[in-house]
């Protein structure tokens, strides 16, 4: 007879697991709250002590660290060596362990009590875990609640080949590797301020994507904390990577704003589009106004639900991708002719952020790592007026969103703003001169009035002739950070051209 040890936490669905098990012929051994519910539910098993011939002690903290246990699960069944001695030591063959881990995770998202977090640092199990998964030639081992029908098929139906068994240990230490990495970086967070001597980052796979920044690149996506698992549907075409960089720089910054009905446009990456208006529609029709030949085959996040009415006027352009909290059946009725659009949604009435606590970029050899950037909500509003002039309340928004929009594009960058919607922008500049007479050239092109615009900087002014230009623009107030050595002369010119100017004193560089 077979045996399988089965020590679980989250318990979903073991009832019926280690029936179909006794089923095909297995013994199940079994521990604490597991075995318990097995004895309520009329299954038999045997108690884990009869086993390893040593009662649980320390209050549960040692009950399968035991040879009975490994020797069981470790011996290789192919060398006839480690029979003997098996038969010698009186130790019995496991040939399933079914084993998922103490809810370290969970325990530290509900609880800063030390001592519980420490209780909930499983030893016995990810021991077990890894024994199995070292002995796979033999042993099948089972770490996820999702495979268990598929591991009493392959039982049932002889799928139990090598293969498969390989499949389920890489899994297998694969789970064992994010759950120390969660307690290493936990233990970093708390004792390090976050940034120890290693650093982990650890995603479950999503899917993966048909190439990845060019053809001949493979790519996936991988994700934190099911964030697209739970937020993002597939409505219409393929997400490849290029499309999921570019959709979450639009996401972030349609979301920005709250409740406010904000959508975004966005081109490889950067906004060439952005408005908030009373509805959708017309702040769908005011950010296209800002750069309607970038925004063909761009991106548009929209923070809402995408609506007939609204979708119709969408696509009287290509666009490439789509993403809304929600795109309505009628609306997704309107691109369905269109063969190249991809349609996504959230689920949710607008807009969801992951806000990740942490932010990396690969760098050749490594990786850099910090605390994630963030506009604080008392950022603009805090901000210090530095000239005679106050800014009105619409300018004071218009400097809000443009100073927002700013923190999210590419350094150098400046963004103008009028009446709530984006009328240029210019980004990744070398210069933030050549960006300021970047963007106001565009928008001269596009007819765009930037006359009373509000102007946002990320980072500050070096010279004042980003606020002449600005000033022969029309520009009536001015955002930046301040903090330049000559920041009396970009004050001293806001006030010659009667601007209000105000310094965040926040830098927000986006490289």
């Amino acid at each position: 007879m077979k045996r399988a040890l089965v020590s679980v936490s989250d318990k979903s669905g073991v009832v019926d697991f280690c029936k179909s098990l006794v089923k095909n012929g297995f013994e199940i051994i079994s521990t604490g709250g597991t075995y318990k519910i097995l004895a309520e539910e009329g299954i038999k098993a045997i108690e884990i002590d009869e086993v390893t011939k040593f009662p649980e002690c320390f209050e549960g903290r040692v009950k399968t660290l035991n040879p009975y246990v490994h020797g069981g699960i470790l011996h290789r069944r192919d060398k006839q060596s480690h029979l003997d001695q098996a038969k010698e030591l009186g130790v019995e063959a496991i040939d399933l362990v079914c084993v998922n881990l103490y809810p370290f995770k969970a325990t530290i998202l509900k609880t800063d009590d030390f001592e519980e977090i420490i209780e909930n640092i499983d030893i016995g199990g990810p021991a077990m875990v890894r024994s199995a998964s070292k002995n796979f030639e033999s042993v099948m081992i089972v770490t996820d609640v999702n495979d268990y029908a598929k591991v009493i098929d392959a039982i049932e139906n002889e799928k139990n080949t090598l293969e498969f068994r390989r499949a389920l240990m890489i899994k297998a230490f694969e789970h064992t590797a994010a759950y120390d990495s969660t307690i290493a970086n936990y233990m970093n967070k708390r004792f390090n301020g976050g940034f120890g001597e290693k650093q982990f980052v650890v995603g479950n796979k999503v899917m993966d994507t048909r190439y990845g920044e060019n053809p001949h690149q493979k790519g996936t996506l991988y994700e934190f904390d099911k964030h697209y698992s739970n937020n993002f549907k597939t409505l219409k075409g393929e997400a490849s990577f290029n499309n999921l960089n570019d959709l979450s720089g639009a996401v972030k910054i349609a979301s920005a704003f709250g409740s406010d009905n904000a959508v975004c446009i966005t081109k490889h990456g950067n906004p060439c589009g952005f408005a908030i208006r009373d509805n959708l529609v017309d702040a769908y029709v005011e950010a296209l106004k800002c750069d309607p030949v970038s925004a063909f085959g761009g991106v548009v996040a929209v923070n809402g639900i995408v609506t007939k009415e609204l979708a119709l006027k969408m696509n009287e352009i290509f666009l490439e991708v789509i993403i809304a909290g929600r795109i309505t059946e009628e609306a997704q009725e309107v691109f369905a002719s269109k063969k190249r659009i991809k349609l996504f949604e959230m689920g949710h009435d607008k807009l969801v952020l992951a806000n990740d606590e942490k932010d990396f970029k690969h760098i050749d050899g490594g990786f850099v790592y910090q605390d994630a950037d963030k506009v604080n909500d008392d950022e603009v509003k805090n901000a210090k007026l530095m000239t005679t002039k106050e800014a009105t309340v619409q300018e004071k928004k218009d400097m809000e969103i443009a100073y927002k929009v700013a923190s999210l594009t590419k350094s150098n960058c400046v963004v103008y703003v009028k009446n709530s919607a984006m009328v240029a922008v210019g980004m990744g500049m070398t210069s933030r001169v050549d960006a300021s007479q970047c963007a106001l050239k565009k928008a001269k092109e596009m007819g765009l009035d930037v006359e009373g615009a509000a102007l946002a900087s990320e980072a500050f002014f070096p010279f004042r002739d980003s606020i002449d230009a600005a000033a022969a623009a029309g520009v009536k107030s001015v955002i930046e950070p301040g903090g330049s050595i000559r920041d009396e002369e970009i004050i001293d010119a806001a006030n010659e051209f009667g601007m209000s100017l105000y310094f965040s004193e926040v830098r927000h560089f986006l490289h």
